[in-house]
Order: structure tokens, then C-alpha cells, then sequence
């Protein structure tokens, strides 16, 4: 046995390398891990694989090309003929160390070994359990393409390579995980994207040490995102529609593509990109601005509207006499503070309990809820008719957040304020909303403020963030991610200031004229 750095070689001794991969892989205790002896022109040869992943096929073709060579069709160079004449498969590759055919083995591919030869043949017959690609239920939109991301990662990156034929678009392929070997795909365009940036993250990536993701890219995401790992707001973005992680790509953004997860990170991120979706981009500029707007009001809403309420009708000094019907006349047999905190539980208890209701359940629990919160809990004196309004405005709203991870962020928030009202009034409402600006201020995905281009101010791309430009007009990447390529599109002007050819295929005559200088 021979060891170089690490690694063990393959020796040309076929029982030595026999032995020491049915040790590994436990071919004797494992039912789906498969050794197969045969001969190829008289040499002994061992073929290793995990039952489930190889294509059966495939491999039947394979080895009835082997079952018919004969000695002298492998003279003089035994392994050269066998990989590079009779072996017609396309996904094929050498390596001499056992450690890395061991770990190839376990993802999937088909190992072979030939007695006297001391490389190893891997042959990438992999075919993974996957579905068929679906439109996102968190990201639908009315006009768009209805496909999705799903759990096997080389579909993922078809489908992004399906948007973006970019021969400058890399995937670089990592893994994760002691035992488990998890593939994660670090995705960007090399003469876009940020070097530092790219080398950063693929350094952080290449420096876990864990025993495996199950969790997949949400483990990626706490093990590679810096910070307070208490800080609610998400500092990626998570998508699972191809077409939204391919126009991040365009902007310089990185994607993380983690296997066995439909969900993929975009990195990195502001807090405004956290309310966009791609419905605004599929509507006309005017309606994907009133959207926006829209969006932005109600998330608002949703952090706002029962803290303040909740200030106002305990302090009825505060409001001119316009507004003085806000306020209950009854304030009911529970205070207003912990009518809106059981509200909250109570909501928030609904959305747990959805997760886990069979889908011909859920009308039935919507119904419970909507009779014991609205109509009992009001009759009975537990909440004023107030509280359950504005409480089913707030849930409302964080539904209409496009992000999962801001929306729960927003209602641990929403909950922080409820309690500084509660429990201090005007001061503590005061402090809560300090507290929650002050940690906006200082948080940062990957170097990047989390509040840009507001702070730092930056007027053309706040513009860009509060009114849905028209496509034409978006002609600068974002200057936050360090583009290499600032420019994402050529103006109009010279674009149509190329020569057009003439009637007889000639081009223009200020071309013509340069032909006859070059014949003269």
C-alpha cells in the first residue's frame, strides 16, 4: 500500500484494491453496495457500485462491448485500449487514488478496477431519484415560466445554464461534510462578479467542518454567513425559480446550489431584495411600480399597524379630534396589550398547525379559526372587534412579503414593538423602534450594508429601488457588488449605429469606401 499525502494509491495488485474498497463501502453489510467480478480479455477486472444511482441500461451495453473482447484486442497498452478505444461511454474519468474513487463511489458513480492497472475507471452512470420541475408555491406569478428548481442538483444547473449561455458562467463544484460528501455548486459569471467576493465565499465554503448538511442550504447558510447568529433578518435570498436566480447572476450576485434542495442562495443581499418578486418584472413598468408600492405599504403594515394602534387607543392624547373614533368604547375583559399578544400567539399557532394539516384539512382548520377567533372570542369578551381587525390586516400583510425568512423576521419585530408599548408606552415604543433601525444600520450580507442605497445614500439606485425601472433604462449593474463589467446593456444609440448591409449583401457605403482604400 502506498500513501502520498493523504491519499492512497491504487495498486496493481486487484485483491489489495478489492478488499480495501469492500471494507470501506461494507459490501458484505450493506445491501445496496454492489461488487461485480468479471473478466475483459482474459484480465481480471472488479466493478464497485451503490444500488439505486446506476442507470441499468446503460451498463448492460457497457459490458456487453467488455464480454466479447479477446487477449489480443488489449495488447499492447491494456488500459489505453480499454478506456480509449472500447469503453464508448462519454462520462468517463481516471484517478489513481482510492480515497477520491471511494468518495466518487458514494456519490453515485460506478467504479472500475483492472487487475495489473493502478488507476481506477469511473464511469458516471448516476440516474437520482427526481421530479419533474414545478412553478414554486411562494413564487408564483400570472405570466412567466412555470418551472422550478428541484432536489438534484445537475438539474438545477441545466436549468440556469438553459437561461444564461454565458461561456464565462462557472460551477464549481465543492463538497460538504465529513460523512456525508454533500455537493454544494458555487454559480457566478467570472467577468462579472466580484474576485474577492468569489474567492471569499468559496474559502468559507471549503473551511466547514461538519459532519454533514441535512438541512442542506440553510446548514450552507449559518455556516458561511458572518454576524449575529441572533439577528432575525435574513442576510441571503433564498429562490426556487430559476429565472430570478439567473438575473441575479447577470448582476453580479453568487449563487450556492446545495443537492437534495429545490431552494437555492443568492448572496449577497440587501433588504430591498428581500421585496422584490418577479411578477413586478413580468407586468408593464406602471402596474410592476403600483405592485411595489403596494408591497412596501403593506410590509410596513404588517410591522406597524398593532404596535401603533395599540399606542394611540392606550393614550387617546396623542390623536387630533379627527381621529378620535380610533380606540375600542369597550376595552373588554382583557387589556388591550394582551388581547393583540394572545391575537399574535393565536395567529401564529394557525400557521404552525397549517404546516402540518393534510391538504383536505386545511379548509376545516380556516374555518375553526375563523369562528373561534372572529366571532366567539369576540362575543365572549376575549378580543374587541379592534384587535382581531387589525390583527387579520398584520397576517394578512406578512403574506404579501415575498420573502419567507423577512416575513418571520417582521413578526418577531412586530412583537418586540407590541411589547416596548405594553410594557413602557410612548418610551419604550420609542426605544423598540431605535433598537430595530439601529440594527438595520449595522447589519451587513457579506460586507454589504444591509439598508443600501439608502444608507449609504446612493440616489440612482434608490431611485431604481423605490420606482420598477422600465428594461431599457437598467443599464448599470449595482455598484455596491464591485462589478467587473459596470455595464449590463450598450444604449440604444449604438446599438443601431452598426453599418446596414445593402440590397446586394454589401455593407454600408462608409464600408464600401474602406474596401476600395484596402484594394488601392
Amino acid at each position: 500500500m502506498r500513501q502520498e499525502e493523504g491519499k492512497i494509491k491504487v495498486d496493481r495488485d486487484l485483491e489489495y484494491n478489492s478488499r480495501w474498497m469492500s471494507h470501506e463501502i461494507g459490501v458484505d453489510q450493506s445491501f445496496d453496495a454492489i461488487r461485480r467480478e468479471f473478466e475483459i480479455g482474459g484480465r481480471k477486472t472488479v466493478m464497485f457500485f451503490m444500488d439505486g444511482f446506476v442507470k441499468d441500461e446503460v451498463m448492460e451495453r457497457v459490458l456487453s462491448r467488455f464480454s466479447v473482447l479477446e487477449p489480443q484486442d488489449l495488447r499492447p497498452h491494456v488500459f489505453k485500449n480499454i478506456f480509449k478505444k472500447y469503453l464508448t461511454y462519454i462520462e468517463v474519468e481516471t484517478t489513481d487514488d482510492l480515497k477520491k474513487a471511494l468518495d466518487m463511489l458514494l456519490a453515485g458513480p460506478l467504479i472500475l478496477f483492472i487487475d495489473g492497472i493502478e488507476e481506477a475507471i469511473v464511469i458516471d452512470v448516476r440516474e437520482y431519484p427526481v421530479r419533474s420541475p414545478e412553478e414554486p408555491d411562494l413564487e408564483r406569478v400570472v405570466r412567466g415560466s412555470r418551472d422550478g428548481f428541484v432536489e438534484t442538483i445537475v438539474f438545477n444547473t441545466a436549468l440556469i445554464r438553459r437561461r444564461v449561455r454565458d461561456p464565462k458562467l462557472r460551477m464549481e463544484m465543492l463538497q460538504v461534510g465529513t460523512r456525508s460528501r454533500s455537493d454544494v455548486c458555487l454559480s457566478y459569471i467570472k467577468d462579472i462578479a466580484n474576485p474577492r467576493l468569489v474567492a471569499s465565499i468559496k474559502e468559507k465554503i471549503q473551511q466547514i467542518n461538519i459532519d454533514g448538511i441535512p438541512m442542506a442550504e440553510k446548514s450552507i447558510e449559518e455556516l458561511i454567513a458572518p454576524g449575529n447568529f441572533w439577528n432575525p433578518f435574513p442576510r441571503v435570498r433564498y429562490t426556487e425559480r430559476p429565472d430570478v436566480a439567473a438575473n441575479h447572476l447577470l448582476e453580479g450576485h453568487l449563487l450556492v446550489i446545495v443537492d437534495t434542495s429545490p431552494s437555492v442562495i443568492i448572496l449577497p443581499v440587501t433588504l430591498w431584495h428581500h421585496l422584490q418578486h418577479a411578477e413586478e418584472f413580468r407586468q408593464a413598468p406602471a402596474v410592476g411600480v403600483f405592485m411595489r408600492w403596494l408591497r412596501y405599504i403593506y410590509v410596513l403594515l404588517s410591522v406597524l399597524i398593532m404596535p401603533t394602534w395599540l399606542l394611540v387607543a392606550t393614550n387617546p392624547r396623542f390623536l387630533p379630534e379627527s381621529l378620535s373614533f380610533i380606540g375600542p368604547t369597550k376595552s373588554g375583559h382583557v387589556g388591550l396589550f394582551f388581547q393583540f399578544l394572545f391575537a399574535e400567539l393565536g395567529i401564529n399557532l394557525m400557521r404552525i398547525a397549517a404546516v402540518h394539516t393534510p391538504d383536505a384539512l386545511t379548509t376545516s382548520l380556516g374555518i375553526i379559526a375563523a369562528v373561534l377567533i372572529g366571532e366567539i372570542a369576540v362575543s365572549v369578551g376575549l378580543f374587541t372587534s379592534e384587535v382581531v381587525l387589525y390583527t387579520a390586516i398584520a397576517a394578512v400583510s406578512i403574506f404579501a412579503t415575498p420573502s419567507q425568512e423577512l416575513g418571520q423576521a417582521n413578526t418577531l419585530v412586530r412583537v418586540f414593538l407590541l411589547l416596548g408599548v405594553g410594557l413602557f408606552g410612548l418610551p419604550g415604543f420609542a426605544a423598540a423602534m431605535l433598537s430595530v433601525i439601529f440594527l438595520l444600520l449595522t447589519t451587513k450580507s457579506f460586507g454589504i450594508p444591509y439598508l443600501w442605497p439608502l444608507v449609504p445614500l446612493n440616489l440612482s439606485a434608490l431611485r431604481d429601488v423605490l420606482i420598477r425601472p422600465p428594461i431599457p433604462t437598467q443599464n448599470l449593474r449595482l455598484s455596491i457588488l464591485n462589478p467587473q463589467d459596470v455595464k449590463s446593456q450598450t444604449t440604444p444609440g449604438r446599438a443601431m449605429a452598426k453599418p446596414i448591409p445593402s440590397e446586394d449583401g454589401e455593407d454600408g457605403g462608409s464600408n464600401r469606401s474602406r474596401k476600395r482604400k484596402k484594394r488601392r
